[in-house]
């Protein structure tokens, strides 16, 4: 049966500490999604998306982490690919990163690119990867839809069940400018930085759709 629910995420105090809401895909299907509802378009000339991911499919298969897609285009999805490394689409052709496996405990991840200069970059619980060159003078255009759980082949729908996020994924911000080394290290040890002004999960609205669940997390 197909859940659908519009939530507001709002940080609160729990005893003391600080809850945020996280998202648990518990398994493989091609109807579990959530929509991100962006807070302005996404006409990017960069960027940087963080998230914190955990999943056990390690090398089973590949995994949708993140997908935003216009009427026509893939316009940003992030991968873990088949082998295990971590990858980025635009329109096209990806930049790999062959990095350590995400597993069972929770991965800080973050994802910059740069579109004057083409410089791309991962980083692993504030550690950054070598840099790549890839998609100089390139833009992400607006109109699409940012989707969390599936790769939609289409504005969304077409879903594939053997492409399915399956594991916990939350804090999912992004910006419209490339953090600095140093504020993404903050972000990771869980210290306040500026919120992503175009996802910002404490305020961004989601629509969620079939068997994910909303967990409530102290930090």
């Amino acid at each position: 049966m197909r859940l659908s629910a519009v939530l507001l995420l709002v940080s609160t105090l729990v005893g003391g500490s600080v809850a945020i809401k996280t998202l648990v895909f518990p398994s493989a299907t091609s109807t579990s999604y959530v929509e991100m509802v962006p807070l302005k378009p996404l006409n990017l000339r960069a960027f940087t998306l963080c998230m914190r991911v955990a999943t056990e499919l390690s090398g089973e298969r590949e995994i949708i982490l993140f997908a935003y897609r216009t009427q026509h285009f893939d316009e940003l999805n992030v991968w873990r690919e088949l082998n295990g490394s971590l990858s980025f689409y635009m329109s096209g052709d990806g930049a790999f990163f062959n990095v350590p496996q995400l597993g069972a405990l929770q991965t800080h991840l973050c994802v910059t690119w740069d579109s004057a200069s083409g410089a791309a970059a991962l980083f692993m619980d504030g550690r950054k990867s070598l840099t790549k060159i890839y998609k100089k003078n390139h833009t992400v255009r607006p109109g699409g839809k940012v989707i969390i759980g599936q790769d939609p082949d289409n504005y969304v729908g077409s879903f594939e069940g053997h492409q399915s996020f399956v594991g916990e994924i939350g804090d999912i911000s992004m910006w419209d400018t490339v953090l600095s080394q140093s504020a993404i290290r903050e972000m990771f040890s869980g210290n306040t930085v500026a919120r992503g002004n175009v996802l910002d999960w404490q305020t961004t609205e989601l629509k969620t759709h079939g068997e994910v669940k909303v967990v409530n997390i102290e930090l």
